[in-house]
């Protein structure tokens, strides 16, 4: 088909998961990936932005779905635990850069946690020579020391840190900043820039009553005892965590697995206002945590210096009017809680002491840094981090590092930087309620967990990893934003066809007869394409121009082996069980295999070429009823049986007879035996004299 002018969506637009993203990863196309079974390219789409797939494929808060437009349906795919399917369902690593090691100059990076690490990966494939520094024993930072096992094994970090190191980045270890390792020093060694990327290790307190003395313990300090040291407690105490946010969580279940009797919680804010994530809280729950929301901590109460317990004051305001933290209290209503340890976990800073006399500080120990140049002094010195951005997640730590990469780049080339000029992109408006009612209500596959009762005996992973089938359906649930269908202008001539075809309403008459297809609402089922009179419609992506396209060089290569069987064309759905790869790797010589991006896209002219081309048969295979409750396309296998049916009758027709194009379906549990459903459907075949086209 000749090339025709489309009509493109507003510059910049994108899926807003993609833009919730702190680094922009491009979900829509991993994820669309997977649901076809293509394991090596949706881990190489996630390593073309993301350093550290394992890690955030673990841990990751994945702000993407947050935003996920599915929820205007029912709930957003779980995009966290995909990331971790196509990590640990494909050996695909990023290709090395092309630049010259080193051409671009000589960075010191000072601090291996993940914002450290996303600015060494990314100087390095622009050409620099990078060493990473970092005290400990092992790279990692905050996600390596502090976030338990059960959440995140070594493993992963491992994984993601041996591959920036295959980019060419050194890494020094037990190297700390006022110690053995100067700012002043690197420079004199040849580091055109330093980059200074600490993070916050320091616990805070609190200044109550009764809080000096035995038995008082600090978050950070806690939870790495505890994955370094298996630190375990003395006993069976009873243990009182006071923080509600997600390091408040990890200390909690830690508690639990390290021998704790009851471990109890207790946070100012109620339990719809917890800083910590949800499911964070709710697996709390289920390891038996026990919550006292809306209480502050008063006193910590003690007999002959051992701790009994802890008095709590009633939390009547979090937040003041203008959103501020500004706790309120009711100082009549106080209540007692036992308990034999305290572990404070309400928030964390950073440690001044290495920094002094390295760069500037401020009157309260901060770096003197300025956001937009992300530059420190002396000249030369940059930072990032949450030193800098105060806590947060690790996606958006790496989101900083990366913005600080582009600001030593800069630098070292002589031009000028601001943080502020980078461009963001827009997120796609939401569903609209007409066509988000009419979309195909799926619920989401629920990740598997170790049984509550048996993870808390120990620190292995708690979750499970989605199986193939649950990977590939799960993935099938987006939406493909952005990936649908858009008008042609001038092919158009405003039949109304695809107006009447639609399942979602999506095209819309306009007053003046017009027809507009409001793209940005589409959801890519394709059903109007392949009926469209005046071809008057394309994709924004081009899955099904690529499958088109797939037909004729297969059909090429099956004619030159053809033999006594009858050479057959296989046109299947690109999901469910069709990208297993019992079916997705399927060969033989008398089967060309072409897969769609669902069947319902197939147009009738493709299916003819390829009877004109001199094939015996097709089979068209579509999935099976009980695989369509995954399916978000609307009556496939309808409208796939009505083309069939019309193409049948138009080759009886030309004598070539009735019966040359056949549909199948399967169903995951026939998967392994593909090439047996493909023999059964090619039987008719043989009843035909051979095609008198080949």
């Amino acid at each position: 088909m000749a090339e025709h002018k489309i009509q493109e969506p507003a510059e910049n637009i994108l899926p807003p998961c993609q833009v919730a993203c702190p680094i922009h990863q491009d979900v829509r196309d991993y994820l669309l990936a997977i649901a076809t079974g293509d394991f090596d390219r949706a881990l190489a789409l996630i390593k073309e932005s993301n350093p550290l797939p394992s890690i955030c494929g673990t841990i990751c808060a994945h702000h993407c779905e947050d935003e996920c437009r599915r929820h205007d349906v029912d709930q957003p795919p779980s995009i966290r635990a995909l990331k971790r399917f196509a990590v640990e369902n494909s050996t695909v690593k990023a290709p090395l850069s092309e630049i010259e090691p080193g051409s671009a100059g000589k960075v010191a990076v000072i601090g291996g946690g993940p914002s450290g690490l996303t600015a060494a990966y990314d100087l390095a494939r622009e050409g620099c020579a990078v060493t990473v520094f970092d005290r400990e024993p092992f790279m990692g930072g905050a996600v390596r020391h502090y976030i338990p096992f059960y959440r995140l094994p070594d493993g992963a970090i491992d994984q993601d840190i041996a591959e920036i190191g295959e980019q060419g980045v050194e890494f020094k270890t037990g190297m700390e900043l006022g110690r053995n390792l100067s700012v002043e020093q690197l420079q004199k060694e040849g580091y055109q820039a330093v980059l200074i990327a600490l993070g916050l290790p320091v616990s805070h307190g609190l200044n109550i009553p009764g809080a000096e003395g035995e038995g008082i313990l600090y978050a950070l300090n806690f939870l790495k005892e505890v994955k370094r040291d298996n630190y375990t407690f003395a006993g069976s105490p009873t243990v009182i965590v006071v923080g509600g946010g997600n390091v408040a969580m990890d200390v909690a279940r830690s508690a639990v697995r390290c021998g704790a009797a009851k471990v109890k919680v207790v946070c100012l804010e109620c339990s719809d206002e917890m800083p910590a994530f949800p499911w964070e809280i709710e697996e709390a729950k289920e390891e038996g945590v026990e919550f006292n929301n809306s209480w502050g901590p008063h006193e910590i109460i003690r007999e002959e210096g051992k701790i009994n317990g802890l008095e709590l004051i009633e939390c009547t305001r979090v937040f003041d009017e203008s959103g501020r933290f500004n706790p309120a209290y009711n100082k009549e209503s106080k209540k007692f809680i036992s308990g034999d340890l305290i572990i404070f976990a309400i928030g964390q800073g950073g440690d001044p002491e290495p920094l002094k006399g390295q760069v500037d500080l401020d009157e309260r120990g901060r770096v003197v840094f300025d956001r937009r140049t992300m530059t420190a002094s002396p000249p030369g010195v940059f930072a990032c981090g949450e030193m800098v951005t105060g806590p947060g997640t690790a996606v958006e730590s790496m989101k900083n590092g990366r913005v600080a990469a582009q600001a030593i780049l800069a630098h070292l080339r002589g031009e000028t930087f601001d943080s502020g000029l980078l461009e963001e992109p827009t997120a796609l408006e939401k569903l609209e309620p007409d066509v988000a009612e009419k979309i195909t209500r799926i619920d989401r596959h629920a990740l598997p967990m170790i049984d509550p009762a048996e993870r808390i005996k120990h620190f292995k992973q708690a979750e499970y990893a989605y199986s193939a089938a649950d990977a590939i359906n799960e993935a099938r649930r987006c939406l493909t934003c952005l990936a649908g269908a858009e008008r042609i202008e001038e092919l158009c001539v405003n039949c109304l066809t695809c107006v009447r075809v639609c399942p979602y309403d999506v095209p819309v008459v306009n007053v003046d007869g017009t027809v507009s297809i409001r793209s940005e609402q589409c959801q890519a089922c394709g059903l109007c394409i392949s009926i469209c009179p005046a071809y008057a419609i394309e994709f924004m992506t081009p899955m099904i121009d690529d499958a088109a396209g797939a037909i004729e060089p297969a059909v090429t290569e099956l004619l030159k082996n053809a033999n006594s069987a009858p050479a057959v064309l296989a046109v299947a759905c690109s999901y469910g069980p069709f990208a297993l790869p019992a079916v997705a790797g399927y060969k033989a010589d008398h089967v060309a295999l072409v897969r769609y991006p669902c069947v319902a896209k197939v147009d009738s002219t493709d299916l003819l070429k390829a009877i004109e081309m001199g094939v015996d048969g097709i089979v068209v295979l579509g999935c099976k009823e009980e695989e369509q409750a995954s399916c978000p396309h609307k009556d496939t296998a309808g409208w796939i049986e009505k083309r069939i049916g019309h193409l049948n009758a138009l080759l009886e027709e030309l004598g070539l007879g009735d019966n040359r194009v056949a549909y199948r379906e399967l169903s995951f549990s026939e998967a392994d035996g593909f090439g047996k459903v493909l023999d059964e459907a090619a039987e008719q075949f043989k009843e035909l004299s051979p095609s008198p086209l080949r």
